[in-house]
């Protein structure tokens, strides 16, 4: 048997901690599908305001997902998640408003993975947010659209996850969903995984890496 560990989550919030002034602290949080970003968020999130005192919010990336009707008269359905599949431009947009900071509530989309569509106004950033975890894939992509994104971030951050373990987590996912088992050999091999590698290969080298472990017992 094995457990799994997360290793830097400790140097992650001394960062953000030292990072704390009178303006926002935005948090890149990018890693491949299956690598716990939400998870960890939320883990970062409660830290933040436990021990740092700092009101903390989440904005997931997934919230820009581009809708069906858009993807399948692009004949790109089939590909939902990849990296030309979502409004970055959006994102940006949504994130220069945030590091501006001078509106009482800032509103942005949630994406609802058991409806498959984007909520628009589900989440709300406050004028007294103190830090912004920003989750999701694509965050460091070094390639336009995405590129842009850079200058938005105060702190970067890449999870590294072994394969054997996305491929687990990516499987229990779908089948949480009720898919059978070809459709979700097909979603895993056939985008999932393939969409790591683009992570994995084409994004910026971050300020702080997060490394999931994984130990025999």
């Amino acid at each position: 048997m094995s457990d799994e560990e997360l290793e830097g989550l400790d140097q992650l919030i001394a960062l953000i901690g030292a990072g704390l002034d009178s303006h926002r602290l935005i948090v890149a949080l990018a890693g491949p599908p299956g690598a716990g970003k939400s998870t960890i968020a939320s883990i970062l999130q409660q830290r933040c305001v436990d021990e740092l005192g700092a009101s903390t919010e989440i904005v997931p990336m997934d919230g820009f997902h581009l809708d069906d009707t858009v993807l399948r008269a692009r004949n790109l359905l089939a590909r939902k998640g990849a990296s030309n599949t979502f409004d970055v431009g959006g994102l940006v947009a949504l994130l220069r408003r945030i590091r501006a900071n001078t509106e009482d509530e800032i509103a942005g989309p949630v994406f609802d993975r058991a409806l498959e569509v984007s909520k628009a106004g589900a989440l709300i950033i406050t004028r007294s947010t103190r830090v912004v975890i920003v989750e999701g894939n694509y965050l460091l992509l070094d390639s336009p659209p995405w590129a842009a994104l850079a200058g938005l971030f105060d702190i970067s951050v890449r999870i590294r996850t072994p394969q054997a373990v996305l491929r687990r987590r990516l499987a229990d996912r779908w089948e949480s969903f009720g898919l059978p088992s070809e459709e979700i050999a097909r979603r895993v091999e056939g985008n999932d995984l393939p969409n790591g590698e683009v992570v994995d290969t084409s994004s910026m080298v971050p300020d702080l890496w997060l490394d999931w472990v994984v130990r025999d017992r």
